[in-house]
């Protein structure tokens, strides 16, 4: 076990030291400037969207292990009010600063750029309207796209738009900026949205949580949650993922997830021959990601809720490597092993799911869901 443990943080430090230099760009997009975050690489790149309110450093905790296993271009960015991207001065009105304006905005930068061809896009909340509506315009252009629980185009119907407009007062916030913007526009933004459908031909992984807001009436998260599986029920180039254990910001609950998931999706714009080796670095990654947390006693769970994910997307040979890798860190705990049994099930390897079910019983002699199992199993040989 101590070997092992060496091993991995060996390889952490190689990989976690390496400092790869992002290239800061402002790009003229009229008379005004939007500032775009690049690390550059090779292939299809991959273009992130934040969620509302935020700017392109919400994503720089995953950023460079994505790219690290990728080596693609990764592009970021702060829409026009936001980070150190500026407004337009031209515009009049205050309807002018909708999300066609912000959409027209990227076009020309990402054409300034070069980055205008084949593309990756990656969204979450209120980002995954841009992916939508760009996805929409250039089908030819997306190669794929991955909802971080992304804000579904048909949400905000109009008795919840009335809700929110109770409880959101756009005198409180600062004039002129884009968050005023953003939601001075919100409501035409979404019966906008309401219009406009993914193109089917395009591969979309659709990442959720099984409760995105915890705090939030149950009538929203119900809704929320419901849209999303349906999503993916009623879409064959949906491939719907629970989140197991996270809330809304999946990709700092669970970043390991994430990069995985991504780098799955970008995986397919490889040559076949090219795909498992990418598939391989990516779990490794993840697995790798989740050990360095270990220092901050969380990669025991992390773990766990990585190898459930994969077990229930049906991805039982990464589940198993999950969890064998638990059971190898953290030896102590009963309930790495109940986790590893059920995925041997899973995979009908029941002599060693019954091994490790009486080693987690051994370790913990009153956990009955592990009695219950091992009775289940030893009774069906």
């Amino acid at each position: 076990m101590k070997m092992y443990y060496v091993k991995f943080i060996i390889i952490l430090c190689l990989i976690f030291t390496v400092n790869i230099q992002a290239q800061d760009t402002l790009v003229d997009v009229g008379g005004y400037k939007i500032h775009f975050n690049i690390l550059k690489g090779e292939g299809t790149p991959i273009l992130f969207e934040a969620g509302a309110g935020n700017d392109a450093t919400v994503w720089n905790s995953i950023l460079e292990q994505i790219h690290q296993v990728t080596g693609t271009t990764l592009i970021s960015y702060d829409r026009s009010g936001f980070g150190q991207s500026e407004l337009n001065p031209n515009l009049k009105n205050a309807t002018d600063y909708g999300i066609l304006n912000g959409l027209k905005e990227l076009e020309v930068g990402l054409l300034k750029l070069g980055y205008d061809n084949d593309i990756l896009l990656v969204s979450h909340s209120y980002g995954g309207l841009y992916n939508l509506l760009y996805a929409d315009k250039y089908p030819e252009k997306v190669k794929s796209v991955v909802l971080i629980d992304v804000t579904l185009n048909n949400f905000w119907n109009d008795e919840l738009l009335a809700m929110r407009d109770a409880n959101v007062d756009i005198n409180q916030i600062e004039k002129n900026t884009g968050d005023y913007y953003l939601n001075y526009n919100y409501n035409r933004t979404m019966r906008y949205g309401r219009q406009v459908n993914f193109p089917n031909t395009i591969p979309i992984i659709n990442v959720f949580p099984e409760n995105s807001f915890p705090g939030f009436p149950a009538v929203l998260s119900k809704r929320w949650l419901q849209l999303h599986k349906d999503f993916g029920a009623q879409n064959k180039n949906v491939e719907n993922s629970i989140a197991k254990g996270s809330t809304h910001a999946i990709f700092q609950d669970n970043p390991a997830l994430i990069v995985h998931i991504i780098s799955k999706a970008y995986s397919e714009t490889l040559p076949t021959n090219q795909q498992n080796t990418m598939l391989k670095k990516a779990l490794s990654n993840a697995i790798e990601m989740t050990i360095e947390t270990k220092i901050n006693n969380r990669s025991e769970h992390d773990l766990n809720t990585l190898g459930y994910t994969f077990l229930q997307n049906e991805e039982i040979a990464k589940a198993l490597a999950i969890f064998k890798t638990n059971t190898l860190l953290f030896p102590g705990s009963s309930n790495v092993y109940d986790s590893y049994g059920e995925a041997l099930v899973k995979a009908n390897r029941n002599e060693e799911a019954i091994e490790m079910y009486e080693k987690a019983l051994e370790l913990n002699p009153k956990n009955e869901n592990t009695k219950v199992a091992l009775q289940k199993i030893k009774k069906e040989k």
